[in-house]
This record gives structure tokens, C-alpha cells and sequence, in this order.
């Protein structure tokens, strides 16, 4: 931003003499036909500037060319009693500019109030019906219940509120307890979890022990794809929901899938990172960390 400039005494500046009145004639001749803008230290190399005619000084040192110095880009200096005419000149050829780029512009179309992120709009009953429409047809069981008392355990599940995927009662993560547990955390735009679907199917189908299978939709803003991808791989297990990500910095996750094994007394046995590659390799790891066979 420029600086406003200085007054030369205790006087408006537009009453303050001009330098060149406060001067010998030769000095302030000197000075103004200086290539120096508002300064009156001399430069050695503009001496030979002294003798040259106005026109001469014009067009050489206060013009933009080849030779001048960078910055000025071809546009007229301003020095000495013209400097306020130029820039009152120059204030209103902007101001001109500006009306002449605003113009006329049509009436502009009414606008809608801003929308909240999709994270803090509460559903609608419409909305939050049709997502338990959908669960209830793809099969998948209301969300398990969970301790809100029990104390969370060292290394086990985080002490997290997640709501269960299309609606219904939330659940503690640190307050389920009594079962050995697999939790698998997906996504539907997860090209892995798409590979691994058919194995976890596999094994829930087949599944006669206790082991408690839950899945947990991780960072998925389309909770109705979500519900649909669930309906096609045929997960006939409770789905949580963690639309907030709140599990990424709980359980240090960096992205689906990811396997827990979770120990009856709610701590984390055995984390698998990365998909599975078939349903005996799910099996082998419960079997190996919660002593179950699904």
C-alpha cells in the first residue's frame, strides 16, 4: 500500500511552498530536470542529464524504454509541482476504468441461503425413514448393545460414540463387552473393501461360534450407497457408522479396510491391515487371536 505523503511544514501541503521557491533558481533547476522522483539527492550518473531541454528530459528519463529503469513499464513519472495533477489524473482515469468494467449488470437471480456441510444438516424424518427402509430390506440387523458405564480398558476399543449405519440405537465402541469380536472398518468407494466383501460374506454366512462380526463404514458421506453396497456383497451383520472420522485418529487409521480382532474384555488382539484374501485367511486369524472358528 502506498504511504501518504509527508507534509514539508507545520502547513497543509497544498499551501506548503514548492521546493523550487525555497531554493537558489540553479538548484532547483538542477533538481528539476533530475531523473529523481521526489527526492533531491543527486546521482552521479545522471549528471549529464543537467543541460538536456524539458522534451529531451520527458522522454528520456521519465518514460519507460529500454533504458529507463524497471518498474515504470512504459507509464509516466510524475516529479516536482505536477506530482499532484498526475495523480488526481491518474485517480480519475481508474475510476473511469472501473464504471466502464462494471457496466449494467442485469438483476441478479434470487440466491438460496447457504447450505450447511452435509455432516451438520440433520436428516429429515422423511430422509432418516427411508434410510431404515432400506436397512430393513438389505437385511441388516439394528446395531448390538453396548455398556454407556463400563470403564474403557488399555489397549482396546476407543471410548467413541458411533451411530449405527441407516438409523437406530448408537453404540459405545468401549462398551462392548462378553464376546470375542471382528470389526471390519470399509467403505463403498474403497476399491479393497469391493475385493474383500465376498470373503467377510463367506464367513458370516458360515459363522456357529460366538464371534460378534460388526462393520463399520468409515468416512462415507452416502450413507444410501453404503446401505446399498452392504445389501450387495449380502453382509447379514450389524453396520456402525463413522461419517466424522473419528476413528482415524482413535484407532491411528489411515484409510479402509482394516480388521480388528477385539477380546472379550475389549481389548484389540490383532489389527489386519489391508483386505483380506480369502475367507480361510479370516478364519485362521480368528482362530489364531480369539481362539474362535467361525
Amino acid at each position: 500500500m502506498m504511504r501518504a505523503a509527508r507534509a514539508v511544514s507545520d502547513r497543509p501541503l497544498s499551501k506548503s511552498p514548492h521546493w523550487s521557491e525555497t531554493r537558489p533558481a540553479a538548484a532547483a533547476e538542477e533538481v528539476e530536470n533530475s531523473a529523481l522522483v521526489g527526492n533531491s539527492t543527486r546521482r552521479p550518473e545522471l549528471e549529464d542529464r543537467r543541460e538536456l531541454e524539458p522534451r529531451q528530459v520527458e522522454k528520456s528519463a521519465l518514460v519507460g524504454n529500454s533504458t529507463s529503469r524497471g518498474g515504470f513499464n512504459g507509464r509516466k513519472v510524475c516529479i516536482g509541482r505536477k506530482f499532484d495533477r498526475c495523480r488526481f489524473a491518474v485517480a480519475v482515469a481508474l475510476a473511469v476504468l472501473l464504471l466502464a468494467g462494471c457496466g449494467s449488470p442485469a438483476a441478479p437471480a434470487e440466491s438460496a441461503p447457504p447450505m450447511a456441510p452435509e455432516s451438520d444438516v440433520a436428516p429429515s424424518p422423511e430422509s432418516t425413514a427411508g434410510l431404515l427402509a432400506m436397512k430393513k430390506k438389505a437385511g441388516i440387523p439394528d446395531c448390538p448393545k453396548s455398556d454407556p458405564d463400563i470403564a474403557p480398558v488399555r489397549s482396546g476399543l476407543p471410548d467413541v460414540m458411533l451411530p449405527c449405519l441407516g438409523g437406530g440405537r448408537e453404540v459405545r465402541l468401549a462398551g462392548l463387552r462378553g464376546k470375542p469380536m471382528m470389526i471390519n472398518v470399509w467403505a463403498q468407494w474403497c476399491g479393497p473393501c469391493r475385493e474383500e466383501a465376498p470373503y467377510l460374506a463367506d464367513v458370516a454366512t458360515t459363522n456357529k461360534s460366538d464371534l460378534m462380526i460388526l462393520g463399520i463404514d468409515h468416512a462415507d458421506p452416502q450413507p444410501t450407497l453404503a446401505i446399498e453396497f452392504a445389501q450387495l456383497s449380502t453382509w447379514r451383520y450389524p453396520q456402525l457408522a463413522d461419517p466424522d472420522v473419528v476413528l482415524r485418529a482413535a484407532l491411528q487409521i489411515t484409510g479402509p479396510p482394516q480388521t480388528f480382532f477385539v477380546r472379550p474384555d475389549g481389548t484389540i488382539a490383532y489389527r489386519h491391515a489391508g483386505s483380506f484374501k480369502s475367507a480361510d485367511e479370516i478364519r485362521d486369524a480368528a482362530r489364531k487371536y480369539l481362539g474362535v472358528s467361525p
